[in-house]
């Protein structure tokens, strides 16, 4: 990580939510099963899910109710109607198990013990809705690590706008250039790349099915406590 920084530490890193600290599939794939299944619909299944998220709960439904990774190719998106109800059903299911089947990525807990001992400033910037970021971290026992906290509904846009990491370098007092960005995905690519950060990526996470390193991340790490 330091020869990032010219032999330094970096004097913030931001972190990527889901797919990234935490495997949160399990749980998102029942919700959006559940909604199916409210709907009178084929559920979808964990891996179906797996390759679906990464871009917020609006999308995720979407995708869901298409069937699809993207729109097209005789998949109509669903109408204006049926993605409020799927989207209230799935908002509802979800908040009522949000970590019940979770579990934090192995090396999470060293990572972040180790950046903070190091008076790294640590932050977390993820396209979940905050009702969903904020008691999971807090379930995780995670939430005091960070100094900062974007969700997916914090800002007009999501990532790979850089928005939000923008934003987040400026209420640490950091830079762009004295920050890392870790994701797992090449939205959390696209969004460092677009704030002019420097970036390190996991390839266990949520990336449709393509390889994280065909993003060129400045960095790959296989577990996060190997960024120490």
């Amino acid at each position: 990580m330091r020869r990032l920084f010219e032999g330094r530490d970096p004097q913030l890193v931001l972190f990527d939510l889901d797919g990234t600290l935490v495997d949160s599939v399990p749980d998102l794939a029942q919700a959006v099963d559940r909604m199916l299944a409210a709907l009178g619909r084929p559920q979808a299944g964990v891996d179906r899910v797996r390759n679906w998220v990464g871009n917020g709960a609006a999308v995720l439904v979407q995708r869901a109710l298409t069937g699809a990774l993207e729109t097209g190719n005789g998949r109509p998106p669903a109408s204006d109607e049926v993605f409020d109800k799927a989207y209230g059903l799935f908002l509802e299911f979800y908040a009522e198990a949000t970590a019940d089947q979770s579990r934090l990525y192995p090396g999470v807990r060293e990572c972040l013990d180790g950046l903070a001992a190091r008076g790294i400033v640590l932050g977390v910037a993820t396209n979940k809705p905050m009702r969903f970021t904020t008691p999971m971290l807090e379930g995780f026992g995670l939430s005091h690590h960070f100094s900062v906290v974007l969700g997916g509904d914090s800002l007009p846009t999501r990532k790979p706008d850089p928005a939000m990491l923008l934003s987040a370098i400026e209420q640490c007092g950091a830079s762009p250039c004295t920050t890392l960005m870790v994701g797992d995905s090449s939205n959390d690519v696209k969004a460092a790349r677009a704030a002019g950060c420097p970036v390190a990526a996991v390839p266990y996470g949520y990336n449709h099915g393509v390889a994280i390193e065909d993003s060129c991340p400045d960095l790959l790490v296989q577990r996060l406590d190997q960024l120490l």
